[in-house]
This record gives structure tokens, C-alpha cells and sequence, in this order.
């Protein structure tokens, strides 16, 4: 084992049988148990047990912003002389353009304007040329500062790169097509698909030969700062209206992580690979100074074999330069390594990483009867690393959530030195099906042995399950119809950026699952695996997404994207492909450029084509907001049709594709401030009467459509629709960035719950608008909604089905309420009060219960609130958290998109009576007491309780 303080995973990552312990997770009235370890300690298997070890290297990182002057270096020079000429068909002119020894003589060639434009707004491509100086003789490159918006780089004629992306510096090697002695014959093809497009600032660059001094085993990094994974490092740095606020107003940097660890001697020979589950972006990984790899994309896990260059019995150092300067979306994505890094040992024969896939057969209940049995098709894939052939066993047994064997099989086969698949049958009696309401989940237990020798075992979390998707009827999970009633987010929260912990994403799941919601959609990109785990484990369905269609690496793909690759999408796949949460596989979202065409069509065929090697389970969509009925789009070749927003375009697909079935895979948009109920362009904040139901009730009238993933559940930084800086983040969540309900909370809740609920919006402080006609809005599910002030009637109203009720109102100091009743009695009732002005302050905690591991959150409400208890709904105090014990401050928020305070200090102004501290863990137990403070209040403090080992959330 590791001699370094060590992290085990949840069990759908832990392989070793003997590193369990039991952790009870308490949401609501729902228990689950499971096995898992939070804690950050170190489990010793005895010598009998498999070699499988999965090691966190979360812990103790150093960390550097920027690059220091010992990082890797080059000598360059800028290019100039530059001509081009404008091109119809793109790629199909290059043997004409991009051949050695064209004519670049005018008229047909000119020089490139000083702007660098070479479109001003005309969409289509251009070829740009020019001959190269003489360069050293090895690690020769091209370096673009921007092209706008795609390039293919060619030299002598072979096409050496392919580039997506806007203004994103890149570097494209030349010694494959350097010509000794030359002429070497630069040319490149620029796509633009939007507005202005050119290039600018290129370079001729002779890399540094030799790894950087910051990567090599022997750097001093003892005066860097110590970081503990998962790290957003950019949502540290301060708010400033020089950047982009579409990414959240951050300036972006590179930055060095460094990390010691050990593997003992007695380990020689073993396979030994890191697993980056996420890093933002353009990942250089260096092992005791020399390259690993590189992990471009920041949505993708990547893996390294290391088994030939870790020393055993050592030290080793890893490092990882980090370049988050590169944009994959037009949100705030943040900088970092910002999901977990595993160190993996296992023995020389060993299942594949994702390996073991279970696939379960079953006919579909009827009438709420369960199954029988159902057929369980597993499929291990065996690796064998050593220098001869093996026989292997692989036994495979499938528990149930008590732990006991409920079926088992076993097979023995030749395995030579590669990877075979073993496929195996067995019948599971009597399943206990997943579903919404009760999330059961068996465990696959993947046993590998060789000559009568145990060498590994795997444990595999799944649930057994039908689902359909009907062109009538909609969906169907076990039979039964299920309305999707979904919310898409992207995956950054207050305080912590993207580096989301893996217990605050349970949080996130249940707040939404608290609502009534039963669907979540990925938005735009494969998730952390945590959250995976927390849809599976409460009962929420999924539609996992790709973040690339194609090859692409920028924002969106062009007519020139290749589909070659998509290394993105089966790593997706085999990564996910045993989460019963999981329902839907989208190929991407909003591909405006091609979604419509036969180019968007091929991309789409060839990406379902891989998908189906590897998984034929569930459907395979595309979230489409133009060109559905195209005859040649993506619209012709989907077998389930994803339509944003285009709310008229329903009957239309269904007239034209009546066997297709169709769900709303984005709609809403609409944007509230929570709090606010008018829309000022001054204060640039949105009314919360901007109401969803012209967006639900198309959906809900219509059994066809599948039901509804709505823009979105929790507001996310950037993308500051539809106002601009001083915005910094969005207005689109029914939650805000702390994941406080907005008034359009209640409008879904009203309708995606089955028991009474009653909610009336605006609050009731108006100073200076007594007399005047104040508009008091209802949400409901009874059946009749009668409102009162000051215990006045002003009238009962029918509430319509999917719809609201209101009244005008002239404003007086008092109370409002609102009765709901069914067939005339009360079942449920609001009251909103004027309140008195601040007086004290108040925490309040989901859950007071964490564990002491480093990264475990208690995400704290803090309320503003008059001498009577009440919160005053337009307070804005400046608070002051302060924190004893073995825990820190991980951040703050408060919902408001203008508010430019530091997301990781202890300083937040209250918006509308709310703010929030994020509290992390530390690395032992024991008391944590968090107090907060304000000028002219009462302060107020709560204690939580650090365990080690275990972590509850109760919620009333």
C-alpha cells in the first residue's frame, strides 16, 4: 500500500473487498445505506487479499499560480508576410491552396490587412500562406495566438492539425513535414461561422528541448501553498470587469500542481495507472519529470499507465500544468484540477478500468406486477500485461442491497498478453426493480483468478430497470408513464466554483428531488461521478451529454468538423454506462452550424454508431433548437427527438416524424433575481413575475412529448442573461448560486407534487407605495386559492390546472395569506408579513453532521431577521463569518448576479435578507462552531459536528 495519507472511494469506485465501511445517508424519509468511505485514512489489506488498490491523491497538493520562470521556455519569432485569398469550398480546395509552390502573386493572393479580418461578417472560409524561415533542427512548431473560428494547418502540402475554437492560442508541431533545407510552405484554412474572423499573432517557435525544472522530481516547492483536491483555482482570484463575463468576470492564468507519493518495492511489476477525473484544461502531466500525457478537454477523465516509469520504494512526484485559458463553453468553467485523482495498482492480469458492464434483460412489468427474473448479461473485459498467455477465471455475483449472493457464475478462458472480453448470462430471481421511489441498487462483484490464484476483484454498483420511450404515450419507467419533469445545470456552486465536493452534490440532487423534479440533465458536459452516484442512489433520472460533437475543442462544431476520434464520447460511455439513473445519451446540444444538415446528420450517425458498441440500453438523442424538420439534419436520423425551447415545433416534428418520439430537452430560459419583482436595467435585475407557465403547460398538455428539462435548476456563473456587467452570473435557476428558491420554485413544486402546497408572491415590505395596486400572484395545487389581508377577504379563484391565480391588491403595512382548500377544506395556507427592520442575525444547516476528510461541505444559510423573528426581505447587511475548530471557510455567496465580493473570503453582504457560508472539513474530528456577525445585530452561532467516517444530512 501507499505509504502516503490515502482517500477510498465511494463503493462504485473502491475495488479492494476489505476497505469498507458502512455510511448511512439520511434525506428526508429515505435511508440508504451503503458501502463507502469518506474519511481520510489509510485501510491495510491483509496479504491473502487481490492487489486491486484505488488510492486517492486528493490530499496535499502544492500549488503555484502562473508560470514561474523555471517552466518550460521556447525562442520564437514573429511571422509576417502573410497572404491569402477567400475560398468557397473550404477543405476541398486544399490540394489546390495548401499545395507546395502555389502562385501567390496577385489578384488572386493579397496581404492580410492590419486588423487581421479577413470576413468582416461574411461566414465561410479563407486560406491564408506564407514561406517559413529556417528553423533549428528539432521541436520545430507554429503557434497561433487566435484563429477565428476554426483551422486546418497544413506544411508542403500534409495537413498537420485540425483546430476548433475562437481566440484560442494553440501550437501545431512542424517536424513531421519539415523539409530539410526547404522552402517549407505554411498554409492554413480559417473557418469563420459568425461575425468577424481572421488571424492574428503567429510565431515560429523552437521548443526548449528538455523538461521544465518545475516538473523534474528534485523542484523545491516548499514555499508553494498547499491546496486539497477538488481545486477551482480561478474562482479565488478577484471579479473585474477587464475579462469576460460570460465566464463569470475572472482572469484566467496557468498554474503548476506538484504531489508526492510513494509506491513500496514489494509492488514492482504490477500495472499502476492515474485516473484524472476532470481537469480545466489543457492538462500537461509530468512524472518525475517527464511527460505522461496531456489532457486537453476539461470535461473528460483521462487515464495514464505509469506501471514502466513510478519508481517503487520511492518517491515520486507528480506535476501538472494547468492552462485554463482555452474556452470549451460560453459559461464559467473555471481552472484547475477540480475533480479527484486516483493512484491505481493492481495486478498484471486485472479487469480493464470500466471494464465490467452489466446489462439487464426483463420484460416490462404490467399491472405494478414485478419480474419474475431477469437475465443479466455481464461482459468483464480482462487485461493481461505480463509476458505470456494466462488462464483465467472470472467469477462474477451479484449481491442485493443487504449484501447477500442472489446469483453467480463463473467461466474460465485463454487470455494472452491484450484485453479479452469474458461474457457471461446469469438469471437474477425476483428483481427489485430501480425506479424513482425506491432506488435499490445490487453490487456486480468481479472476481479474477489465475491459476486457482485470486489477482483482482471489482465492485460495480447497478440497478435493474425497463425504460421506453413511447411516440404516444411519452416515457416509461417499469411500466408505469413517467412524466420527465427535469432541470438542466451546469456544475459550479457558490463558494467552491466547479470544484463541487462529492457530498454537496448529493445536496444539490436532493434540493431538486425536494421540489418534485425526478430528471436532471448534464448541461453540457459528462459529469463529476459523484453525481452520478447521487442520481442513482435517490431516485433521479438522467441525460447524460457529451461536451464535443465530433472532434471539435471549442464551443461549437463546424462543417469542417472531423468525427474521427470521439475518444470523448466512449469514455463518456464506458465510464456511465452502469448508472441506472442514466436514460437518455445526448450527442451534444445547439450545434447551430450543423445540426440541420447532412454534416451534422453523418456526425450524429457515426457518434450513435459507438455508442452502440458499447452500450445498446437506452436511446441516443441530440438537444436541437433549429432545423428540426430539415430533410438532411439531425431531426431525419434521431430515433428520440430533443427540441430546446421551439414550443410550437412539437406537433409540427410529430406530423412530419410520427413514429419518432420527442421530449423537450430545454425550455424556460426564463430569468428572475430572487427577491426582485421588477425588472431594472439599472440595478440590472429581473422580476420574479416573469412566470414559467407558458413553457410547462405545452409540455404537460401533450402526452407525446416526454415530458421537460427546464433552463435551469440552480442559477451558475457567466453567461449574465439578459444583462451584462456588472452581471457576472446568470438568472435562469428556480434556485440561485446558494440554492435558495426563487418564487418560480413553487410554481413547479405546485405542480410536479402530489401534496398540498400554497405559495404567494410578492413579499409585503413597500414603503412608500401605501394605497397603490400591488400585484399578489398564487401558486397552487388545490383546487381553490382565497386570499386575505389584514384577515380581509379579497375574493376566492379557481386555480387552473398548470396555471396561477392573482389578485391587485392595494398595498397597506399587515399581513397577507393565502387558503388552499379541496372540496372546501383548508388543506394548505402562506402568509407573507411586513417586517421590522434588521435586527439580528441566523444559521441554519441542512446538515450539522460532516466528515472530517478535507473535503466534505456544509453549505450554511444565513438570514437577516427583525426583532420578531421574521427575515427582512431587502436586507443587505455585511456579514462577517468567523470559524473555530478543525474546519475552514470554503467560500460564500448570496444569489445576486451583481455582487462582485470574494467568493472564497469571509466577507458577503446579504441580498434580500440571504447569504450563505460554505464550510469545509477538515482532517480530523471534532467541534466546529461558525459565527457571524454584523454591525448594529445580534450575532448569532451554530455548532456542527466533525466525524470521521461518516456523514448524515437530515432534512425536515
Amino acid at each position: 500500500m501507499l505509504s502516503a495519507m490515502t482517500k477510498l472511494d465511494l463503493v462504485a469506485k473502491s475495488h479492494c473487498s476489505c476497505m469498507a465501511i458502512v455510511t448511512t445517508f439520511t434525506i428526508g424519509r429515505v435511508n440508504h445505506c451503503f458501502v463507502g468511505l469518506l474519511a481520510l485514512i489509510l485501510t491495510v489489506c491483509p496479504a491473502s487479499a487481490m492487489s486491486r488498490q484505488r488510492i486517492s491523491l486528493d490530499e496535499g497538493w502544492r500549488f503555484q499560480m502562473g508560470d514561474t520562470a523555471s517552466s518550460p521556455g521556447d525562442s520564437s519569432r514573429v511571422l509576417d508576410g502573410w497572404r491569402w485569398t477567400p475560398s468557397a469550398d473550404g477543405v476541398a480546395s486544399a490540394p489546390k491552396f495548401a499545395a507546395p509552390g502555389t502562385d501567390l502573386s496577385a489578384p488572386v493572393w493579397n496581404d492580410i490587412p492590419k486588423s487581421g479580418d479577413l470576413f468582416v461578417g461574411r461566414v465561410g472560409f479563407a486560406w491564408v500562406r506564407m514561406t517559413l524561415p529556417n528553423l533549428p533542427e528539432k521541436e520545430r512548431a507554429i503557434r497561433f495566438a487566435s484563429v477565428d473560428d476554426n483551422a486546418d494547418v497544413y506544411l508542403n502540402g500534409v495537413k498537420l492539425a485540425h483546430h476548433e475554437g475562437w481566440n484560442e492560442p494553440f501550437t501545431v508541431g512542424l517536424d513531421k513535414a519539415w523539409k530539410q533545407g526547404g522552402p517549407n510552405e505554411l498554409a492554413v484554412l480559417i473557418e469563420n461561422t459568425a461575425s468577424r474572423g481572421g488571424i492574428g499573432g503567429v510565431s515560429a517557435v523552437h521548443l526548449v528541448t528538455g523538461l521544465a525544472p518545475v516538473a523534474a522530481r528534485d523542484y523545491d516547492d516548499r514555499s508553494w501553498r498547499t491546496v486539497h483536491l477538488p481545486h477551482d483555482y480561478v474562482v479565488e482570484g478577484p471579479i473585474n470587469n477587464a475579462t469576460d463575463a460570460w465566464h463569470g468576470g475572472y482572469s484566467l492564468w496557468p498554474a503548476w500542481y506538484r504531489k508526492t507519493f510513494t509506491v513500496p518495492r514489494s509492488e514492482a511489476g504490477a500495472a499502476v495507472w492515474i485516473d484524472f477525473d476532470g481537469i480545466y484544461r489543457d492538462g500537461q502531466i509530468y512524472l518525475n519529470g517527464q511527460e505522461v500525457g496531456k489532457a486537453q478537454s476539461g470535461y473528460t477523465t483521462y487515464r495514464f499507465d505509469i506501471s514502466k516509469l513510478v519508481k517503487y520504494g520511492a518517491a515520486n512526484v507528480l506535476a501538472v500544468r494547468v492552462n485554463p485559458v482555452g474556452r470549451e463553453g460560453w459559461w464559467y468553467e473555471g481552472g484547475g484540477i477540480y475533480r479527484h485523482v486516483w493512484l491505481n495498482i493492481a495486478s498484471p492480469v486485472h479487469v480493464e478500468p470500466w471494464g465490467a458492464f452489466v446489462k439487464s434483460d426483463l420484460p416490462e412489468p404490467v399491472s405494478g406486477l414485478g419480474p419474475a427474473s431477469a437475465n443479466l448479461a455481464i461482459s468483464t473485459n480482462i487485461v493481461n500485461q505480463a509476458m505470456s498467455g494466462k488462464t483465467v477465471s472470472v467469477e462474477s455475483v451479484v449481491f442485493d442491497a443487504t449484501g447477500k449472493a442472489v446469483a453467480k457464475i463463473s467461466s474460465t478462458q485463454p487470455c494472452a498478453p491484450g484485453t479479452i472480453a469474458v461474457n457471461q448470462s446469469a438469471s437474477l430471481p425476483k428483481p427489485t426493480l430501480w425506479s424513482l421511489e425506491n432506488p435499490y441498487l445490487y453490487t456486480l462483484q468481479s472476481t479474477v483468478s489465475v491459476d486457482s490464484k485470486l489477482v483482482d476483484q471489482v465492485k460495480t454498483p447497478f440497478g435493474v430497470r425497463t425504460i421506453r420511450f413511447d411516440k404516444d404515450k411519452g416515457f416509461f419507467l417499469n411500466g408505469k408513464p413517467v412524466k420527465i419533469k427535469g432541470f438542466c445545470n451546469h456544475q459550479d456552486f457558490a463558494g467552491v466554483g466547479i470544484a463541487v465536493p462529492d457530498n454537496l452534490e448529493f445536496w444539490r440532487v436532493a434540493k431538486l428531488k425536494a421540489m418534485g423534479a425526478n430528471a436532471w440533465r448534464m448541461s453540457h458536459n459528462p459529469p463529476t461521478e459523484s453525481l452520478l452516484d447521487a442520481c442513482d442512489r435517490l431516485g433521479m433520472l438522467v441525460m447524460d451529454e457529451v461536451r464535443h460533437m465530433g472532434d471539435a475543442t471549442g464551443e461549437k462544431s463546424s462543417l469542417s468538423t472531423p468525427y474521427s476520434d470521439l475518444s470523448e464520447l466512449k469514455s463518456m460511455i464506458l465510464r456511465d454506462r452502469n448508472h441506472p439513473s442514466i436514460v437518455i445519451w445526448s450527442m451534444g446540444n445547439e450545434e447551430t452550424a450543423i445540426q440541420g444538415n447532412s454534416h451534422g446528420a453523418d456526425i450524429f450517425k457515426a457518434m450513435s454508431a459507438l455508442v452502440r458498441q458499447y452500450d445498446t440500453s437506452r436511446p441516443i438523442s441530440c438537444a436541437v433548437n433549429a432545423g428540426f424538420l430539415e430533410p438532411e439534419g439531425i431531426g431525419a436520423v434521431t430515433p428520440l427527438m430533443g427540441i430546446n425551447y421551439s414550443y410550437g415545433t412539437y406537433d409540427k416534428y410529430r406530423a412530419l416524424h410520427p413514429d419518432v418520439p420527442q421530449y423537450a430537452s430545454e425550455t424556460a430560459s426564463v430569468c428572475t433575481t430572487r427577491g426582485e419583482y421588477l425588472d431594472s436595467k439599472s440595478k440590472n435585475f429581473c422580476s420574479n413575475y416573469d412566470l414559467p407557465e407558458r413553457t410547462w403547460i405545452p409540455v404537460a398538455d401533450r402526452d407525446f412529448v416526454a415530458g421537460s428539462f427546464i433552463w435551469t435548476g440552480f442559477d451558475y456563473k457567466g453567461e449574465p442573461v439578459p444583462y451584462h456587467w456588472p452581471n457576472v452570473h446568470s438568472n435562469f435557476g428556480v434556485l440561485d448560486m446558494c440554492g435558495f428558491a426563487k418564487d418560480s420554485y413553487y410554481y413547479y413544486a405546485s405542480w410536479w407534487k402530489t401534496e398540498p402546497i400554497v405559495h404567494i408572491m410578492p413579499h409585503w415590505n413597500w414603503p412608500g407605495k401605501e394605497g397603490q395596486a400591488i400585484r399578489v400572484v398564487a401558486f397552487s395545487n388545490c383546487e381553490t386559492i382565497e386570499l386575505f389581508v389584514n384577515g380581509v377577504s379579497q375574493g376566492s379563484k379557481a386555480m387552473p390546472r398548470n396555471g396561477h391565480v392573482e389578485w391587485s391588491v392595494p398595498y397597506q403595512t399587515g399581513a397577507v395569506e393565502a387558503r388552499g382548500a379541496n372540496g372546501g377544506k383548508i388543506v394548505a395556507t402562506d402568509i407573507v408579513e411586513t417586517t421590522g427592520s434588521p435586527a439580528a442575525l441566523r444559521l441554519m444547516a441542512e446538515n450539522v453532521v460532516f466528515t472530517g476528510n478535507g473535503e466534505d461541505v456544509v453549505p450554511i444559510e444565513l438570514d437577516v431577521l427583525d426583532a420578531k423573528g421574521r427575515i427582512v426581505p431587502d436586507a443587505s447587511n455585511r456579514i462577517e463569518f468567523t470559524i473555530t475548530g478543525p474546519a475552514e471557510i470554503a467560500g460564500t455567496g448570496n444569489g445576486d448576479p451583481t455582487n462582485h465580493e470574494a467568493d472564497t473570503g469571509r466577507i458577503r453582504s446579504a441580498f434580500n435578507g440571504k447569504a450563505m457560508v460554505i464550510i469545509r472539513a477538515g482532517s480530523v474530528a471534532g467541534p466546529v462552531t461558525v459565527t457571524a456577525t454584523s454591525s448594529g445585530l445580534a450575532p448569532t452561532t451554530l455548532r456542527l459536528t466533525q466525524i470521521a467516517g461518516q456523514v448524515t444530512f437530515t432534512k425536515d
